[in-house]
């Protein structure tokens, strides 16, 4: 060994690794010489280590060559010996080709797989006889527990839990027992497969050791001896689960041991290498949880917790539970605990079994084994807890409580005995008592097609032994049967007998058994040999009789397990027994016979009276013989022909009488059987008709035959009885009624009703078949002098309607009718069911005369004018033709070719008058006029021929021949025009002139008055024609003198003309070459396409020559290089075809002024091989496995195309290198279909997570690819994008930028696993966080994404924690920390300031109200002036439903633009309490309100006097009567305001009243009492009260004269004198005239006033339909304008669209919107929490997108420092943020920002002209930006930002553009490259700062599509229009509903009734006028009565 290995080998000796390896070397290298070997240790050795130490072994010169190799011949290198494993073989060889001289040894080991633990019960445990074997499995532990509590004392206790609950863990098993316990020697020898109880050493000395001791004997075998080879545990839990604790405390140790087993640790040590059958036992205090980590198995710690205080136990604790058994013992409790019930039967029950008969189930003498299972599952669920003991449905104690008695025996063979019993189930009466299995799917119990005669078999073909092992069950073998006790025809038996056999077999461990205890191993052999003895057991003693088996075949047996068992039940046996045999045989068959003489009962069938063939039964062996008898006896019961019976237990219950009893078989005579068939007719015959045959075990032996007479009675009572007539219509006709002619008869509804007056449509159903249906018959029967004759008859079907009958309209002649209604049945028509007849109806009326039924039209003038109304008589006659009162019809006037119309229609004797009637049509000679009288039964349509002649003005008529009109382009067009009337006729009125509109072109007249027609010539018509296709153009034809004519459009085609119209290309060196309009051509990638031509062609496809003005015209898309004379030539300029072959390009040749252009795209296609190209199908790979998929390798050009130049050759020189790759795996494969090479087998073996170069070389060519290499198990998560410290949120706002979770190993690698989830979770949990999802899987990249959509809470400081899960264990996360801070753009109140000092006089105006909407800050903020309104309302908050709205005034230069102004809105006119509200609506559901101000209206400005209620007009006379002579009773003046509102409360003074003349006429006047013209009264407080003021008696004055009584205030010192107070009133002389005015004069008042009020009512109605009718005129136009405009933005919408259509459409065009939304995009990360705030731009990096990411890298890269600054439009704002973040924000305010001119142009375009071709297309950096919203503050911002910045495609670009900038005298800005270098305007490159990073942690985002933007336009347009047709067909509604209800009846009525009061009050007026008057003169010195004006209160009338 050399110096450096031998240090390193000590090195690696000192450093104590503990992992030891070695290798045997074979020295082979010389033939003919025995290979000597030697073991070295290479513990810490590399391979260079190992070839020193070899060289040293073996004296190997350093020059000598040699190789090693394996056993398998692969050379050993240095990747080979990191693979090299423990204890491997090597042979030292001169060369890898030398042939092996000599035989070698290599060492092997071959531990068992674990896979013979694990996966052993899933072999070993299959389903047998169709069931689950999982509580077989659980027997296996179950057994373990009896063996461990088998020397218990006391109680033994063994419990199986099953834990289903997932809050206390993932599922679990547990087998829990109070045995005897395991010590740790115990626990591992119960861990170590297949080591049985007869070689385990359960002590660690072999001192103390002691052997297997075999239990005593006991009956049944109950020795508790089952847990025996060691396999049946492991197998069980594993077949169960994927992992075991085993947790145990033997008695006497204060230790548990806990061991875990677990297939995943097994997995695990398999793939480190380690040793697999190693574990650890774990020992610790009882009671000690602590160690249980795992939160699957939280159970734990309870179970655990249940040690304390326990000597001894063991708890097998299964985990990992297989999801179907889960489901199963969910599902399946019942049975799989029966199961258990039955495996354990005897050792639960003890030796006599689950006798309930013998013994209570609590009884002492049980054997002290108690096993109970509790199944636990998620609450709200119950546990379910059951002892096994209380299942009393398993199958031995069926067995057991089934059989009437049994038959003992002892079997004994070779050493070993076998308990035998056997049972008998006897027959009783009807049904066999031997029970069947609860498992297994069972038909229907009273299934009435079972056959009787074909006996019953009960144990059919199964075999009679089950078979106990040391008393458990071993289910998959049983035993038929033996020799003595098969059936062997004996006569006095018959077969049946032995088929009421049940039997079981014990044995002891002497029997072998399998394994997994499902089958005997040897028990049929045994049993089959000749010494078997076989002998009867007698309470307990033996018999002296036995048997001796002398054949196999003497016993029968099937195994279920075993398919070479041969099934041989049944079948006979030979050879016959011998003597000794027959003692037990014997025996059994004397005990079978008295059993079944005893025991089964049967039934006698008496009275024989034939054999008959059953065609009713389906089988047909089945349909004979059958014997017939009278009668049976039954259970001491006699049964005959003709007795009442019922049935039980049959689908339905039968009731009937017996007609004979049916027994299959041929018979004689009276016969016992054990069942039969019974023929019954089913009763009430009525209802049945039928009879039914079932078995006689059917009948009812308890019912009596009064019990079933009297359900037959109430069975009858279903049968029809009455019919129920009803009239739908409410139009009864009676018996004996009397109807006018014609009068419609019905419809009729009937039921029909049985006598519990149910109604009833069929017959009662009979069993499954249905009752049959009724119909009902109904005929009309006339009688006449000549007899009855039948009119009509119908039958009616049942419907949902019941039984219906239409009207009978044709009740015409006069005379007597009868109507009968008869139940029928609807098969057959019959009337009678049963003997009975069914129900029927009849009615008796009579026929009169009718009403009117035909008219005649009178005479009508004629000619008729079109539109002249004119009236037409109708003489109205009856059906006989006589005269008849005109009924109350609307006629309908109708005549073809004309439209008629009418305005009302009157009727006076016979006679009905048409009247206004209109016709409107063409003018002819004669037209036939039809009127019709709807409801007219005859004649109702007459006719009479009329004349028309022609009317007024209508339309305008322009005849086409052609559609659409043509016309050359350049040339005038001609139209004739026609002037209709409203119906189409040519009419010729004064100052007809129609106007003709072109599109485009000035309009031309022409003069049609003359004639009603012209010619009119247009100006020459010139348009643009595009493609030589004519073009359509409108032409307008109006009347402008005629306002209501409806223009008319008209369509004209232009022709094309010479003008340039089409394009073709052609190339020069191909002459055949024309290129076709978007054509596709192949050329090579990278090449030149020269020498292409153009030609030019007119409208009409001629060839135009080309000049130097066309030329100049020609444009092209590919190039801005051209030249005028190649142009002029036809040639254009060469294209540079693309350099790659999928880069198809459009190239585009145009003629500019005309648009005519033509298009093709060049395809490319590869060049010559210019590089290897390696493609990698997957790029990333884990260590140590193979990458996925194909590595293709291929030769390509220049531009990277493929060129399929490799060939198969070609493998043999492809190599490959990579860092860590084992290159030994790696192959290459030549693929003819594609000419490509394929490589496979790369995988890397070493190295470090992370990108892997792969460089594949070919000759001169070289590829290098990158492979990512993945890193490890998850365990901690990152933000990739961590906002800005601190993250502020406004209140209900979302952060804008989603939080992007990376999933990371602990080295920091990013982990792609998508096993780990995370959540989002907020704390404290005050704050409501409101995302896109709350919990999800990591994505294939291992990131996670969540959206903040909003946050609400209490503003404050809070954290955003992000929690990851990888396999329900937390790993480490971040949190983000988070500041919630009010939304100064949320209002949340109104805030109104008034002058709360003001007054509010009634009629005046209200201060100034300032409305501020104050934000969620607290600050002021802007709003929508319409969304503000105030409202006013009279009273308190009740009164809001009858407000008046207001809305806001604009504001004054003075105010500020932050509130809303409601300013000079008028107080109410009327004074009182009123209430104040301001209101917002900020958006279409949120309404924000103000607080209510209640307001209190006071009078305004005293301005006159006037009455609380304006008085009747007074009438008085000169009479001696005081009443006959009073002015005014009891009238209170009141000074009040100019709105009638009193006032002047603190105002007293004087009211002088006087009388005047009425308009200055000189006539007498009357004097008040004390002959005084004038009187004045005292007003107090604004208030004056008149009791009464009287003319004095005989006073002076005009009879008939009217005369004003004036009320004059005096004595106020006012501003405004008091305007008085007027009143009418009449003088008369005498009485009788003064009354009779008097009352005139009243009712004239009420008639003005009634008049008055219906005017106003009707002028209301006629503004309010004015004024809808102009809304609803103007609301369409919005419509169909907003319609037109949505055709034009490509949204088709149709004139009949509706809301839900609309609706629909918005729909579809928002979830498209949000669709966009959601595609992936570039967006700028930063949130920025300012946004929204007042007078808050945003951030620099939310202002602007960039479409191109080049250009939006290197733009954002160098405004790097200012992407995440706040600009604001005002310093205040900026300061605002700046103390808010104390400094740490960066913020720029627009208003000290400096304005710059106007943009310039680039450094290199002067005046409009290029002062050079620039080089890499410049562009100003700032053009490339697209700012959203606010457009000019954002120019504003970035042109300080980015200033004159330049981007250029390159640098070499970006040099040369400056160069040649600064050498023409011109300073160069910043240049920008799109490869992300910068040229600083210095002109310094290069280095670090001006070169961009390949990646930048944020940058400006993409601008969403372009169809983005198009929706949101389309939107916003259709939910305009939707608000627009919303609005038209509301107003639509509105007039509608106003026209319906002025043309209702009430307002009809009411028009009548105003007219009606304007006549009377006319007369009135009249009468007034004409009342005569007496001129008398009276002295003044008259004597009168006292003044009514006194001191003496008089009593008031009550108002």
């Amino acid at each position: 060994m050399s110096k450096s290995g031998t240090q390193r080998l000590s090195d690696s000796l000192k450093s104590g690794d503990n992992f030891n390896k070695r290798v045997c070397v074979y020295d082979c290298r010389f033939e003919n010489e025995e290979a000597v070997y030697k073991w070295l240790d290479i513990s810490g050795f590399d391979f260079n280590d190992f070839v020193d130490a070899l060289q040293q072994e073996f004296e190997i010169d350093q020059q000598e060559p040699f190789v090693l190799v394996t056993t398998d011949r692969t050379v050993l290198d240095f990747d080979k010996f990191e693979d090299l494993q423990d204890e491997s073989t090597l042979h030292l060889l001169q060369n890898e080709d030398q042939a092996p001289s000599v035989a070698t040894k290599e060492c092997i080991k071959f531990t068992p797989h674990y896979d013979t633990v694990v996966k052993s019960g899933m072999y070993e445990y299959y389903a047998s006889q169709g069931q689950n074997p999982l509580p077989y499995t659980l027997a296996e532990l179950i057994d373990n527990a009896l063996s461990a509590t088998a020397k218990n004392t006391g109680m033994r206790t063994i419990e199986l839990r099953m834990l289903f609950d997932e809050t206390i863990g993932k599922p679990a098993v547990i087998v829990l027992d109070n045995g005897c316990g395991m010590t740790s020697e115990q626990l591992k020898n119960w861990a170590v497969f297949r080591l049985s109880k007869f070689n385990r050493k359960n002590v660690k000395f072999a001192s103390e050791q002691e052997g297997y001791v075999r239990p005593d004997p006991v009956p049944r075998s109950l020795n508790s001896d089952i847990s025996y080879f060691g396999v049946g545990g492991k197998q069980a839990v594993f077949y169960v689960g994927h992992s075991v604790r085993m947790i145990s405390k033997p008695a006497g140790s204060p230790n548990v041991h806990e061991l875990i087993l677990s297939e995943e640790e097994f997995k695990r040590k398999e793939r480190n290498k380690e040793e697999v059958y190693n574990g650890i036992i774990t020992n610790r205090m009882p009671g000690n949880s602590s160690h249980v980590k795992n939160d699957d198995e939280r159970f734990l710690h309870a179970l655990i917790a249940e040690e304390s205080g326990k000597a001894s136990f063991t708890a097998v604790v299964i985990t990992d539970i297989q999801p179907n058994h889960v489901t199963f013992l969910k599902d399946d409790f019942e049975v799989w605990t029966r199961q258990l019930a039955h495996i354990y039967h005897y050792y639960i029950h003890g030796v006599n079994g689950n006798d309930l008969s013998s013994h209570p189930a609590n009884s002492n003498d049980l054997p002290k084994i108690d096993i109970q299972i509790t199944l636990r599952e998620k609450p709200p669920r119950c546990p379910r807890v059951i002892n096994i003991r209380e299942v009393e449905d398993d199958m031995q104690s069926l067995y057991i409580n089934t059989a009437a008695d049994r038959f003992e025996f002892m079997a004994e063979q070779d050493g070993g005995t076998v308990e035998g019993i056997i049972r008998y189930h006897p027959f009783l009466y009807y049904k066999e008592t031997y029970p069947e299995d609860p498992s297994a799917v069972q038909g229907d119990d009273d299934d009435d097609d079972t056959e009787c005669g074909a006996q019953s078999q009960a144990r059919e073909r199964k075999p009679i032994f089950e078979c106990f092992w040391n008393g458990r069950l071993i289910p998959n073998t049983k035993v038929s049967d033996f020799y003595w006790c098969t059936w062997n025809k004996d006569p006095k038996l018959p077969e049946e007998c032995y088929r009421r056999l049940s039997g079981v077999l014990f044995t002891d461990d002497r029997f072998k058994v399998s394994n997994n205890k499902l089958t005997f191993m040897d028990l049929e052999q045994r049993l089959k040999q000749k010494e078997t003895l076989f002998t009867r057991i007698v309470k307990g003693q033996e018999k002296n009789s036995s048997a001796v088996v002398s054949h196999p075949d003497q016993v029968s047996t099937s195994v279920t397990g075993r398919k070479d068992q041969p099934k041989r039940a049944g079948l006979p046996l030979s050879p016959s027994p011998n003597k000794k045999q027959r003692g037990i045989e014997k025996e059994f068959k004397q005990w079978l016979q008295s059993c079944h003489e005893k025991l089964d009962k049967q039934i006698q069938f008496l009275g024989y009276k034939g054999t008959i063939t059953r065609t009713d039964v389906a089988k047909k062996k089945m349909q004979q013989p059958w014997g017939t008898f009278s009668s049976i006896q039954w259970d001491g019961k006699k049964y005959k022909a003709g007795q009442f019976v019922k049935s039980v237990k049959t689908q339905p219950i039968v009731y009937g009488k017996v007609v004979q009893f049916l027994l299959f078989g041929s018979y004689k005579g009276d016969v016992f059987a054990t069942g039969g068939e019974v023929e019954v007719a089913l009763e009430p015959q009525a209802l049945y008709e039928k009879t039914k045959t079932m078995l006689i075990s059917k009948i009812d032996q308890t019912a009596t035959d009064k019990a079933i007479k009297k359900h037959i009675d109430s069975d009858a009572t279903r049968l029809p009885d009455i019919l129920k007539v009803d009239w739908p219509e409410s139009n009864p006709w009676p018996q004996n009624a009397v109807r006018p002619a014609g009068t419609p008869f019905g419809p009729i509804k009937i039921e029909i009703l049985n006598k519990k007056e149910d109604s009833i449509a069929i017959l009662p159903s009979v069993g499954h078949r249905p009752g049959r249906k009724l119909v009902i018959e109904q005929k009309v029967i006339q009688h006449g002098v000549k007899g009855d004759q039948e009119l009509k008859s119908f039958t009616a079907q049942h419907s949902k309607w019941g039984f219906w009958f239409k009207k009978i309209d044709c009740l015409t002649d006069l005379g007597k009718y009868t109507m009968t209604l008869n139940t029928m049945l609807s098969e057959g028509n019959l009337t009678v069911l049963g003997g009975r007849s069914l129900p029927s109806y009849t009615l008796n009326f009579t026929i009169k005369e009718g009403d009117a039924e035909r008219f005649v039209i009178g005479p009508v003038s004629s000619p008729l004018v079109v539109g002249v109304p004119f009236n037409i008589p109708l003489m109205i006659k009856d059906g006989y033709d006589h005269p008849a009162k005109p009924p109350d019809l609307t006629p309908v006037l109708q005549c073809s070719g004309l439209d008629l119309s009418y305005e009302k229609v009157d009727s006076s004797g016979t006679t009905l008058t048409i009247r206004g009637v209109k016709a409107r049509g063409k003018q002819a000679k004669s037209y036939k006029l039809k009127v019709t009288l709807p409801g007219m039964k005859k004649e109702s349509t007459q006719s009479i021929e009329i004349v028309l002649v022609p009317g007024k003005p209508h339309s305008l008529h322009v005849p086409r021949k052609d559609n659409p009109v043509t016309a050359m382009n350049g040339d005038p067009v001609k139209f004739n025009v026609e002037v209709h009337d409203e119906a189409g006729n040519i009419t010729a009125n004064p100052k007809q002139i129609v106007r003709c509109q072109v599109q485009g072109h000035p309009p031309v007249t022409i003069m049609c008055s003359s004639t009603g027609a012209g010619h009119l010539v247009t100006n020459p018509i010139n348009v643009k024609l595009i493609k030589g296709e004519p073009q359509k153009l409108n032409v307008q034809f109006d009347m402008p003198n005629q306002k209501n004519v409806v223009s008319v459009m008209r369509e004209l085609e232009v022709l094309p003309s010479t003008r340039v119209s089409s394009m073709e290309l052609c190339s020069r060196d191909d002459g055949n070459l024309k290129l076709k309009n978007k054509e596709r051509i192949e050329w090579p990638a990278g090449g030149m396409l020269e020498n292409l031509f153009y030609k030019l062609y007119d409208e009409a496809g001629r060839v135009v020559p080309i000049t130097a003005e066309i030329a100049s015209k020609i444009k092209v898309n590919w190039t801005a290089k051209v030249y005028a004379e190649d142009l002029i030539r036809g040639k254009l300029p060469d294209i540079q075809v693309p350099t790659q072959v999928k880069e198809e390009r459009f190239y585009q040749v145009s003629y500019q002024d005309q648009s005519v252009s033509i298009s093709f795209t060049i395809v490319p296609h590869p060049d010559e091989p210019a590089q290897l190209k390696a493609t990698l199908p997957e790029n990333s790979v884990n260590l140590g496995e193979t990458l996925d998929g194909n590595i293709i390798l291929d030769l390509v050009d220049q531009y990277d195309n493929v060129t399929k130049a490799l060939t198969s050759t070609c493998v043999k020189h492809l190599s490959v290198e990579a860092e860590g790759l084992d290159k030994s795996a790696v192959t290459f494969m030549w693929q003819e279909s594609s000419g490509s090479v394929v490589v496979t087998g790369v995988r890397f073996q070493s190295g470090t997570p992370g990108p892997k170069e792969l460089c594949f070389t070919y000759k001169s060519y070289v590829a290098r690819v990158i492979v990512e290499v993945s890193p490890g198990v998850p365990a901690q998560l990152k933000l990739l994008n961590e906002p800005e410290k601190p993250l502020q949120v406004l209140n209900d706002h979302g952060i804008a930028t989603p939080f992007l979770v990376q999933l990371c190993d602990e080295w920091g690698n990013p982990s792609p696993d998508q096993r780990v989830v995370v959540g989002l979770r907020c704390s404290p949990p005050t704050l409501k966080v409101k995302t896109s999802v709350t919990s999800q899987p990591v994505n294939s990249e291992g990131k996670a994404s969540f959206t903040v959509n909003s946050v609400n809470g209490p503003k404050g400081y809070y954290q955003l924690i992000f929690q990851g899960l990888f396999n329900k264990k937390c790993i480490s996360s971040p949190s983000v920390n988070l500041t919630v801070i009010p939304d100064p753009n949320k209002p949340v109140s109104l805030s109104v300031e008034y002058d709360t000092s003001a007054k509010f006089p009634a009629g005046g105006k209200f201060p100034v109200f300032s409305v501020t909407v104050v934000s969620e800050e607290g600050r002021p903020m802007t709003f929508n002036p319409s969304a503000a309104t105030m409202l006013l309302w009279k009273g308190g908050p009740a009164g809001r439903d009858k407000a008046t709205l207001f809305r806001c005034s604009r504001p004054l230069e003075n105010e500020k633009n932050d509130c809303f102004h409601f300013r000079d809105k008028e107080i109410p006119q009327q004074v009182g309490k009123y209430t104040i509200k301001f209101s917002l609506q900020v958006d279409k559901i949120k309404v924000l309100s103000s607080n209510q101000i209640p307001i209190n209206v006071e009078a305004n400005q005293p301005v006159k006097l006037g009455p609380d209620s304006q008085p009747p007009t007074p009438v008085v006379s000169y009479s001696e009567s005081i009443a006959g002579r009073t002015l005014v009773e009891n009238m209170t003046l009141n000074i009040m305001d100019s709105y009638g509102n009193p006032t002047g409360g603190n105002l007293d003074g004087k009211v002088n009243v006087s009388i005047k003349n009425l308009s200055g006429e000189n006539k007498p006047l009357p004097l008040f009492e004390g002959k005084t013209s004038s009187c004045q009264l005292s007003l107090k407080g604004g208030k004056l009260h008149i009791p009464r003021l009287t003319v004095m008696e005989k006073s002076p004055g005009e009879d008939g004269s009217s005369y004003t009584l004036v009320f004059k205030p005096e004595g106020f010192t006012l501003s405004t004198p008091l305007e008085p107070y007027e009143l009418l009133f009449h003088f008369y002389n005498d009485v009788e005239n003064q009354q009779k005015m008097s009352e005139l004069t009243k009712k004239k008042d009420e008639l003005t006033a009634t008049v008055g009020a219906y005017k106003n009512i009707f002028s209301t109605y006629n503004r309010l339909l004015q004024m809808l009718t102009n809304k609803h005129l103007d609301a369409s136009n919005k419509e169909r304008i907003q319609r037109d405009e949505l055709n034009k933005r490509k949204v088709n919408i149709a004139p009949t669209v509706s809301i839900p259509d609309v609706d629909k459409l918005l729909q579809g065009m928002t979830a498209e919107l949000d669709r966009i939304l959601k595609m992936p995009r570039r967006v700028f990360s930063v949130n920025d929490p300012h946004r929204g705030q007042q007078d808050v731009l945003g951030m620099v990096g939310h202002l602007a997108f960039v479409q191109d990411d080049t250009a939006a890298r290197v733009i954002s890269w160098h405004i790097y420092g200012d992407m995440d600054c706040v600009i604001t439009r005002t310093t205040e704002a900026a300061k605002r943020i700046y103390d808010s973040t104390n400094g740490r924000q960066q913020v720029m305010p627009l208003d000290t920002m400096f304005k710059g001119s106007v943009d310039r142009p680039l450094p290199h375009i002067r005046n409009g002209r290029k002062l050079f071709e620039p080089p890499g297309n410049p562009v100003h950096a700032r053009q490339l930006l697209m700012f959203p919203q606010d457009h000019d503050s954002c120019n504003n911002v970035f042109r300080s930002l980015l200033g004159e910045t330049i981007l250029i495609d390159d640098l070499d670009s970006g040099n040369s553009y400056r160069k040649a900038v600064v050498q023409n005298n011109i300073p160069c800005p910043t240049i920008l490259t799109r490869q992300g270098e910068r040229i600083s305007s210095r002109g310094k490159f290069g280095g670090a700062n001006n070169k961009a990073p390949a990646m930048l942690r944020y940058m400006f985002g993409a601008p969403y599509p372009q169809q983005y933007y198009t929706l949101q336009d389309q939107i916003g347009l259709l939910s305009e229009y939707r608000s627009l047709l919303e609005k038209k067909l509301t107003a639509e509604k509105e007039r509608s509903d106003c026209l319906q209800q002025i043309q209702s009846p009430e307002m009809l009525k009411k028009q009548q009734d105003m007219d009606e009061k304007a006549k009377q009050l006319e007369e009135i007026n009249r009468q007034c006028a004409s009342t005569p008057m007496r001129q008398l003169k009276r002295a003044p010195d008259s004597a009168g009565e006292p003044s009514g004006i006194t001191a003496k209160r008089t009593r008031q009338r009550s108002k």
